[in-house]
């Protein structure tokens, strides 16, 4: 059966994740409503992720994996998923496992009438800090890009990857996806989904970065919206070699 969804995991020093975000990504195959597979996109971690994540992908058929020569940080690790993504669709989750990958049953729900679907973190499991800052910063985001989501940093995505690869991807602009979207005129979705608390690891963002850093990046956003190339391909023709 053909592979239907790739699903991006950007893994940053998470060695004591990983045989929790190996558990739960098989568990997910068994109920998935389309046919997925995921790919591993090691961000340069310093500590043992590369050793276990090739040790994932040798038990598993369906784990694939790209290793960056250093860490290049979040935005890199989910475009070069979207650059080797050659499914239909594809997803994104986060290795700290704060959301559920059984939640992309509710995405993929909508995803036929929708360009992107995007989770909600419902009863957020996170630090009153972190929870306000993150509340800050996505009206932050709502007041510079209009696109009415209100929760764009959730890590829990599905789209297609028509439109994925079109995005021209730079440093921060992971926060603006459902934006990015709408500026090829797609259209975008929120749904509910679960959210836990951290079991393993340890966060790699604080306020500093929850709120100064969304607010630069509006100002790129805004630079790169009034430059933005949008086209749609009517007739072509190719020479066969």
């Amino acid at each position: 059966m053909k592979y239907e969804l790739t699903v991006i995991v950007p893994i940053y020093n998470e060695e004591e994740n990983l045989e929790r975000v190996e558990k739960e990504l098989v568990e997910y195959l068994k109920i998935a409503t389309k046919k997925t597979k995921y790919l591993l996109v090691n961000d340069g971690s310093s500590d043992k992720s590369q050793e276990l994540i090739e040790a994932i992908c040798n038990r598993n058929n369906d784990f694939t994996y790209v290793q960056f020569q250093k860490n290049c940080g979040l935005s890199a690790a989910i475009k070069a998923g979207f650059d080797y993504c050659d499914t239909e669709l594809v997803g994104y989750i986060d290795a700290d496992l704060q959301t559920s990958p059984a939640d992309f049953n509710l995405l993929l729900e909508h995803i036929e009438d929708h360009e992107l679907v995007t989770g909600v973190r419902s009863n957020r499991q996170d630090s009153f800090v972190k929870n306000i800052s993150s509340t800050i910063a996505n009206g932050i985001r709502r007041a510079f890009t209009h696109d009415g989501m209100d929760d764009t940093g959730c890590p829990l995505k599905v789209i297609k990857t028509s439109y994925a690869k079109k995005i021209p991807m730079f440093k921060g602009l992971h926060r603006f996806l459902p934006a990015m979207i709408l500026l090829q005129n797609g259209s975008i979705k929120q749904i509910p989904v679960q959210h836990f608390p951290r079991i393993a690891g340890t966060a790699k963002y604080g306020l500093w970065n929850r709120l100064l850093g969304p607010l630069i990046d509006c100002f790129a956003y805004l630079w790169m919206k009034k430059k933005y190339i949008n086209y749609q391909v009517s007739k072509f023709k190719i020479i066969n070699e």
